[in-house]
């Protein structure tokens, strides 16, 4: 899949139209703003303008699109799910 030429973040693999109205409360629009970001920073900046502590499942989620925009081939949210507990402690 060419990343470069989704236009919607819902075509992004894992982000449906409930994560992807989340991302645009923080300003990411398009798949392409999800390029270079820090999942876990995304996944703070979201649970601060929220004011709600989010399921870390939507973390996975974040880690699997950045990655995928990133040029990794797409993986399910949950094979970051590891990760993401090793990380958190």
């Amino acid at each position: 899949m060419d990343q470069g030429k989704l236009k919607r973040l819902e075509d992004v693999p894992n982000i449906g139209p409930a994560i992807a109205a989340k991302l645009r409360r923080i300003d990411v629009s398009e798949p392409s703003d999800l390029i270079g970001r820090d999942p876990y920073e995304l996944f703070d900046e979201l649970n601060a303008r929220t004011g709600v502590q989010h399921d870390p499942c939507l973390l996975d989620v974040l880690i699997a699109a950045t990655r995928f925009m990133s040029g990794e081939p797409a993986q399910p949210w949950w094979s970051y799910t590891p990760e993401r507990k090793a990380r958190q402690g």
